[in-house]
């Protein structure tokens, strides 16, 4: 919870950073540039955030990467920040806080579709298209399939949940007979 806190807190120190400067786009290639680079190369991500190596030696690796990358000052001085602060091996959850709020400043929401089954494709532009309605802003569906819920969709914007799933209707329907009421 802790490390949550504070990847959020760099991710929006950087985001403002990057909204003032017109660079929020910038600056969020580079930061998936150096975490794809710590998940390709994992002994990279080792010699920057082991403790057990030589600090100086881990910055100095991080410090000969950056400058090898060409990355803007801003991103260099914020990788060197996280460093200096012992935060480095934050970075993963900075950069994606970083990519939700830079999706919120171009007006782009993300929302989680699960599914008794596939949906075509005509059949998810539709409900992307009522949620951009819903929300007025640009809906990014991330879909998944769940075969418990035997039919309808369940969607998550945030922390909104509209459940149209057959399976919570006939939780619903068992509940209001238990309690006797008329379905």
């Amino acid at each position: 919870m802790r490390s949550s806190a504070i990847s959020r807190r760099y991710a929006k120190a950087l985001i403002l950073i990057g909204k003032e400067e017109g660079q929020a786009e910038t600056y969020r290639g580079e930061l998936e540039t150096i975490v794809g680079l710590m998940s390709k190369e994992p002994m990279f991500e080792q010699a920057v955030c082991n403790p057990l190596y030589n600090a100086l030696s881990r910055r100095n690796v991080l410090q000969s990467v950056i400058d090898k990358l060409e990355l803007s000052k801003v991103i260099k001085s914020f990788l060197l920040l996280l460093f200096d602060k012992g935060r480095i091996d934050f970075l993963r959850d900075v950069n994606s806080y970083y990519n939700v709020l830079a999706d919120e400043l171009k007006g782009i929401v993300k929302a989680n579709l699960t599914t008794a089954t596939q949906l075509t494709e005509e059949t998810l532009e539709q409900i992307r298209h009522s949620l951009s309605t819903m929300t007025g802003k640009e809906v990014s569906l991330e879909t998944k399939q769940d075969a418990t819920l035997i039919g309808g969709v369940v969607t998550r914007i945030g922390d909104l949940v509209l459940d149209g799933s057959i399976k919570t209707q006939l939780q619903n329907m068992r509940e209001s007979l238990k309690r006797g009421e008329i379905v």
